[in-house]
């Protein structure tokens, strides 16, 4: 069976490969809880800044990923957990189902030059900026109605003031 580009991207035992790097070093606020396969991982995030929103705060991030990754942005989403407990943080641009609209994680904003550790210094980022206790405009409805898996949903993406 070929290796895809998934798997030759996250999992060689090379300095380049994203696994490795992963284990090895990640910024400060961010850890790998999981990489069972090359299908998904777990991540944790902190805001480490003061914001009051987040303080002693962590989120798990899980990251999902095609055959064709890094072509592909992965799907990620805020994934709750109870023990040890990770909520989804409030955020006008994070929907109560965990989704994440950001346009780094669309088809348009994406690019293969990206991988986990960026995706998640991002997501840390958007964090870290906001001052909205809020979820998105419709975040009920959407939450309520919605199909579709994170990667094929349309977001538009013209709030930059998050």
């Amino acid at each position: 069976m070929a290796a895809t580009f998934a798997t030759r991207r996250l999992s060689k035992p090379c300095d380049n490969q994203e696994l490795t790097k992963v284990n090895q070093s990640l910024p400060p606020g961010i850890s790998l809880v999981s990489a069972d396969d090359f299908k998904e991982w777990q991540m944790d995030i902190r805001v480490l800044d003061h914001n009051p929103l987040y303080l002693d705060q962590t989120f798990r991030l899980r990251f999902r990923f095609s055959n064709n990754y890094p072509i592909e942005s992965p799907e990620v989403t805020f994934l709750p957990c109870t023990a040890p407990p990770r909520p989804i943080p409030m955020h006008p641009h994070v929907y109560s189902n965990g989704y994440i609209c950001l346009d780094l994680l669309g088809a348009q904003g994406w690019s293969p030059v990206q991988n986990v550790e960026s995706v998640c210094m991002s997501i840390q980022s958007m964090l870290t900026g906001n001052a909205k206790n809020e979820r998105p405009p419709g975040d009920e409805e959407f939450v309520r109605r919605n199909t579709l898996r994170p990667r094929d949903v349309n977001f538009v993406y013209e709030d930059a003031s998050v």
